[in-house]
């Protein structure tokens, strides 16, 4: 059974940075793409970053260039490097792993950004 559990979220100041991963276990991570979303209260899930098997990368706009996507194989690990943090990046991070056999969630770790 694949699970995906995420940490490194908190309490952070504006401008700051956070590392946040995501571990798989069940299965190799280079099998899936995996994708990190934001909830935030009252919007709609936002894609934030995704890294394919073969380790190509795709960011939303609102996040190009402050956020870096990354994976360690050998960790069965995906990263999600937040850098020049601010107000609105305050939310709950969940990552997901799909392929063509079904997708897989975490249960997210929590962002907060105090100005």
């Amino acid at each position: 059974q694949v699970q995906l559990e995420e940490s490194g979220g908190g309490l952070v100041q504006t401008g700051g940075s956070l590392t946040l991963s995501c571990v798989v276990s069940g299965s190799p991570v280079d099998h899936y793409t995996v994708t990190w979303y934001r909830h935030r209260p009252g919007k709609q899930r936002e894609l934030l970053a995704r890294i394919t098997p073969a380790a190509n990368t795709d960011y939303d706009d609102s996040v190009k260039g402050r956020f870096t996507i990354s994976k360690d194989s050998i960790k069965n690990t995906v990263f999600l490097q937040l850098d020049d943090l601010n107000s609105e990046d305050t939310g709950r991070y969940q990552c997901n792993a799909g392929n063509y056999y079904g997708q897989y969630w975490g249960q997210g770790t929590q962002v907060t950004v105090s100005s």
